[in-house]
């Protein structure tokens, strides 16, 4: 599955990034991981929706002892930020004293991230730090430690390797990016 250009919501998407470029990207951020965290145990922190395929790919290449969990978070509506951030579905694993990595898909404003490390670094864990696969630099909005980023890139809006428009495209093996 590569089309040439797709159609969400009556909205056109064209090529951006290649499965082999994600994929490139992701084993670069989990050998840093895997290197920092050599002898450690690792909790890896989740964030729903977005985020499956990418920690999906990632674990994949993880050679720690580690464990995964979810949480879940929303702040977009269409295809912008509402800049409202609602804890859906919390964290039940106990952090205080592990090292946990936030795993997310895409970091643009950084609402919903200042919030994760403000929640969870509240439990006290050994460390946190965020891994995400795609930054928006020109829209952050907060100062954030950002230890693991795969892929900077510009302010476009895309699709694609489990991001969605109104809960559609996150199937696609590649990432599209508006017309």
């Amino acid at each position: 599955m590569n089309p040439d250009h797709i159609s969400l919501h009556n909205k056109q998407f064209e090529p951006y990034l290649s499965a082999a470029q994600l994929t490139a990207a992701i084993r670069e951020v989990a050998a840093r991981i895997n290197q920092d965290y050599a002898g450690q145990q690792v909790l890896f922190v989740v964030v729903l929706n977005g985020s499956f395929m990418f920690a999906a790919d990632l674990l994949k290449e993880i050679s720690l002892d580690c464990e995964i969990c979810f949480i879940r978070v929303a702040s977009y509506q269409g295809t912008s930020s509402t800049g409202e951030v609602k804890e859906v579905l919390g964290l039940t694993e106990e952090i205080q004293g592990r090292h946990a990595i936030i795993l997310e898909d895409i970091v643009d404003t950084g609402h919903t991230m200042q919030m994760l490390l403000d929640t969870l670094g509240a439990r006290q864990p050994a460390s946190l730090e965020v891994a995400t696969l795609f930054l928006k630099p020109e829209c952050l909005q907060h100062e954030l430690p950002l230890r693991y980023v795969g892929l900077s890139i510009p302010n476009d809006f895309i699709v694609g390797y489990g991001l969605d428009f109104d809960g559609l495209g996150r199937n696609y093996p590649d990432v599209y990016k508006a017309v």
